[in-house]
């Protein structure tokens, strides 16, 4: 398979993947009923058979997003230089250091 092929494919399930982590997330906020509410069911699927789903699919994004940023290094390293110089590797460590600082302190606080 090529490789464009193989970025599309990944692409699309993405997409695919992040609408449907999205539409759960709405029908566990506003659709399906939260507390010790009765009819906490929908299509058959118990709130937090729901909320697995949500949380496989998440777990499924993230490998794929992997794979995306993987596939597009060059030109994330490409973009990197061209913004920011000589200093590019600096920059893009600051940033994902900066990242995983800051969920590590919303998983902290929560």
């Amino acid at each position: 398979m090529k490789k464009n092929t193989l970025k599309y494919l990944i692409d699309v399930v993405i997409f695919v993947d992040l609408c449907s982590i999205t539409i759960i997330g709405f029908m566990l906020g506003f659709v399906i009923p939260k507390g010790k509410a009765a009819g906490k069911y929908f299509l058959g699927l118990h709130r937090h058979e729901w909320g697995e789903i949500h949380l496989y699919l998440s777990l499924f994004f993230l490998v794929l997003l992997f794979f995306h940023i993987w596939f597009n290094r060059k030109w994330i390293f490409n973009s990197s230089k061209r913004y920011f110089g000589e200093k590019w590797k600096l920059v893009l460590w600051g940033f994902s250091a900066g990242w995983i600082a800051v969920l590590f302190i919303a998983w902290i606080v929560v």
